[in-house]
């Protein structure tokens, strides 16, 4: 996983956006953070060439030749953005938010979801693809 410094830092005092984000994992300490972690691994399991980054007073953005995907931490969801989502075939069904819009898709996770894991990388997968096309 490349580590990049770009992308806003506000509030961090200079720290890298991966350090940022794991911050913001130790911060949540409860199921949210849990289930960001879980996320930030496959989204960086599924393509070792992702940078992350920290955009928009705090929010991980993990790329990959443009965005793939946002991980925001509300108090019941911890939801995942695709920037392309609505490009992107989701043969099982796993973007459950967002789904009016013409560009972006999301995935919301409660407490006590689990992750379909293949699935998900095959997301990260084809947004990379797209984006790399």
């Amino acid at each position: 996983m490349k580590k990049r410094t770009s992308g806003s830092d506000e509030g961090g005092g200079g720290d890298s956006p991966s350090q940022l984000i794991d911050a913001r994992i130790e911060e949540l300490g409860d199921w949210r953070g849990e289930a960001l972690a879980r996320i930030r691994a496959l989204v960086t399991k599924a393509d070792p060439d992702i940078v992350e980054e920290w955009k928009w007073r705090g929010v991980p953005v993990w790329s990959h030749s443009g965005m793939i995907c946002t991980g925001e931490t509300y108090k019941n969801a911890v939801k995942v953005t695709f920037a392309k989502g609505a490009s992107l075939d989701d043969p099982s069904g796993l973007f459950n938010s967002s789904l009016e819009g013409n560009t972006r898709r999301a995935i919301d996770f409660h407490e006590g979801d689990t992750i379909d894991e293949e699935a998900f990388q095959a997301l990260v997968h084809a947004a990379v693809a797209l984006n790399t096309s």
